[in-house]
């Protein structure tokens, strides 16, 4: 908004412009980023169109990223009880039940990278996804963690020659942004998890004891 303000006063002053102390369209850049945000304006710019490429090839960046991962740690196809029997490459690379949690897990990180803009609405859907992790069987925190090198690996084999050593670093910045975020969900529902029974306990009512018949009336 600024520099079309500055347009049009340059506009209007005409050649009187020139004697004034009006700012320069060169001193107008990209609006401030969100201070919360681990990126500059550029780098979100950059962020933003480089993901315009996954984006279109969603599944298939996903099912690169899980075979990655069950590659690095092969003990977490145990809490997948849909696939877990796929030992193989080629088994996982074909198994449709692989394909849609891919699609899922991808899904959610788009949802995620296109709310940058948005970060209370950003924090609030990533904290979610995280807290909702409290409901797998054995699912650690840690894990989330598991997931952020085989991520990498999957866009750097999406984008190709794209992946320049400057869109690396942005990705990296990124995802740990992102995956630290799902953390804090899910660390924030076990306490809230606390805080409810706590107060369910002191607010439940006392137990009340029959009277003694044999105490003095």
């Amino acid at each position: 908004m600024g520099c079309e303000l500055t347009k049009l006063a340059s506009s209007s002053n005409g050649s009187n412009s020139k004697g004034n102390n009006m700012p320069s369209l060169d001193a107008c850049g990209p609006p401030p980023v969100d201070s919360r945000l681990p990126l500059t304006a550029k780098q979100k710019y950059t962020m933003v169109a480089s993901w315009k490429g996954i984006s279109r090839a969603m599944e298939t960046t996903g099912i690169t990223m899980f075979i990655k991962l069950f590659e690095e740690h092969a003990d977490l196809l145990n809490m997948f009880t849909k696939f877990k029997e796929l030992k193989t490459k080629e088994e996982q690379a074909t198994s449709e039940e692989l394909q849609e949690h891919a699609n899922k897990v991808m899904n959610t990180l788009d949802e995620g990278i296109r709310g940058l803009d948005d970060l209370d609405t950003f924090f609030e859907f990533i904290h979610q996804v995280g807290a909702s992790h409290r409901r797998i069987p054995g699912f650690k925190q840690e894990y989330f963690w598991r997931i952020e090198e085989p991520f990498l690996s999957a866009v750097s084999t999406t984008l190709g020659d794209r992946y320049t050593q400057n869109v690396e670093g942005i990705y990296k910045l990124t995802i740990k942004f992102i995956i630290e975020t799902l953390v804090a969900g899910y660390e924030a529902s076990a306490n809230n998890n606390v805080d409810n029974t706590t107060t369910s306990s002191s607010s439940a009512p006392a137990t009340k004891l029959p009277d003694d018949p044999n105490r003095a009336s």
